[in-house]
């Protein structure tokens, strides 16, 4: 029998995460191959995710890293709230979004999968890159970020200004800073009318068209009132996830929109206007 050390043990259990007894029984049948040993622990782990695969995933965090003009988000999903507390998964979050940059990637991959399955045997609990995304800032735009508290959400926001010098005044650099707040706050589903998805919106009228006919009393009103009726709320939803329409937080009596030609207009800016948004939610 290999003569088993416990500076090779608590190696081995640094490395894979798995018990000390574990890691020594795995030592001993690898008669002290290191390699082999570390090898079966993490096929027993991937065994132990395997019987997990069915367990939801609802909890994570977003991860958001800037470097030069390019922002990367990642969402990254676990099942319990005490591993995304744990410093390794945070860990993984940043480095994740850190390549992603390196290495332009604008969708999860099999590498950054790869880098997953590795913590999940570790901690063995069932792990996912759910969602990942790049926003590149050209010459006469300008991005900003906000990560909630606790790591729950991650917003970036791009603006292009007419005069992009304007983006090195503190006072613009706040007001950008605040409209992510805002989307962080609100979580606008676009920016304007134009781009909502118009199928999407097919359903959401019909949905409140349902609605308005379980009121007995509204549906003895006339066609032409009733129509009106629809019409104001489908308004009052447009005006509700529109992000241009939205009440600006810091400044109610105020649209986003209005809020933006403020700034514009008080920074001499020329234009002011947001060109992207991304607003990740984890477990959303």
């Amino acid at each position: 029998m290999a003569d088993i050390s416990a500076a090779d043990v608590k190696r081995l259990r640094d490395k894979t995460g798995a018990g000390m007894m574990d890691c020594k029984k795995a030592l001993v049948e690898a008669e002290g191959d290191f390699e082999k040993a570390e090898k079966q622990l993490k096929e027993k782990g991937l065994a132990a995710l395997q019987k997990r695969s069915g367990n939801a995933a609802d909890e994570g965090k977003v991860f958001v890293k800037t470097k030069g003009e390019v922002a990367a988000l990642v969402e990254l999903s676990c099942e319990t709230d005490f591993v995304s507390r744990n410093p390794d998964f945070i860990d993984l979050g940043e480095a994740m979004a850190e390549l992603a940059i390196d290495k332009n990637f604008t969708e999860p991959n099999d590498e950054l999968r790869g880098m997953v399955n590795d913590l999940a045997t570790k901690i063995r609990e069932k792990m996912d890159i759910k969602r990942l995304k790049l926003v590149k800032a050209g010459a006469d735009e300008y991005f900003t970020q906000y990560i909630h508290g606790d790591g729950t959400i991650g917003v970036v926001v791009k603006c292009k200004a007419g005069k992009p010098e304007v983006f090195k005044t503190e006072e613009v650099q706040a007001f950008v800073f605040s409209l992510a707040l805002h989307i962080a706050a609100f979580n606008p589903l676009a920016l304007e009318r134009a781009s909502v998805d118009q199928s999407w919106l097919k359903e959401q009228e019909g949905i409140l068209r349902a609605q308005m006919e379980l009121d007995e009393e509204l549906m003895k009103k006339p066609p032409n009132v009733l129509e009106g009726i629809f019409k104001g709320k489908v308004n009052k939803f447009l005006s509700d996830i529109c992000l241009l329409e939205q009440r600006y937080v810091k400044d109610e009596k105020l649209t986003v929109k209005q809020a933006i030609e403020d700034c514009a207009k008080k920074a001499d800016a020329g234009t002011l206007e947001i060109s992207e948004f991304v607003y990740y939610k984890a477990g959303s």
